[in-house]
């Protein structure tokens, strides 16, 4: 295992996988960003056309198919099946139907062991997602959970679509959103929530710049 793991967990749009790739950059260190793995899978599924409620469908395309991860200038890279599909796994499609890999306790549990897989033999690893301080890497040595008022969350994600797809109402961003949160915090296994021991950072009125120096400063006061 890594001999530094830091976790930045916390809900959708909150910051934590821009933070927690500029940190990593910071500290030289790779970046594992867990919502692509979830998101690779949710791609095959809907490629193999199958029912997205039924745990043991999913199950058969996450063995069946190949997944590869690799860290490139601090971006994830995710391909299937040998296919590069970093850029096919940001579809909205994806997205919406994501929660249903992150539900299902069989899945997760292989997709948490392919987490600390690439986790180890790592010197430095700065990690994001929603149960990295909970459930992945319970031992790190700085647990960082983001959060943000959910407004300001959907405006952050609405900005990020028109990017990429158009114009989105933000009202209809923010229903997505808190649909996801409650997703996120009642599931079953892994639920959303911040370690016992995890630093709890509101970004709401943060700029990306103050959210960083503030967690450099965390690893700085510890000395790691």
């Amino acid at each position: 295992m890594a001999n530094l793991i830091i976790t930045i967990d916390g809900p959708a749009a909150s910051g934590k996988s821009t933070i927690a790739r500029l940190l990593a950059e910071e500290l030289g260190a790779d970046f594992l960003d867990t919502g692509a793995m979830y998101r690779a899978v949710t791609l095959a599924a809907l490629g193999a056309d199958i029912d997205m409620s039924d745990e043991e469908e999913l199950l058969n395309v996450l063995n069946s198919s190949e997944f590869g991860f690799t860290c490139e200038k601090g971006k994830m890279k995710a391909s299937l099946d040998g296919v590069d599909v970093t850029e096919q796994i940001r579809r909205t499609d994806v997205t919406a139907n994501a929660h249903y890999v992150a539900s299902a306790a069989r899945l997760r549990e292989k997709l948490v062991k392919m987490q600390r897989d690439f986790a180890a033999g790592r010197e430095k690893i700065v990690t994001e997602g929603r149960d990295q301080g909970t459930v992945a890497f319970p031992n790190a040595d700085i647990k960082v959970f983001l959060t943000a008022d959910a407004t300001e969350r959907a405006k952050r994600r609405q900005a990020e679509l028109k990017a990429k797809e158009g114009e989105q109402k933000v009202q209809n961003v923010l229903k997505a959103i808190e649909k996801r949160d409650e997703s996120d915090r009642s599931r079953d296994v892994g639920p959303l929530k911040p370690a016992p021991d995890a630093i709890v950072v509101d970004t709401t009125e943060l700029t990306i710049e103050n959210v960083l120096e503030e967690i450099l400063a965390l690893v700085r006061d510890r000395g790691l």
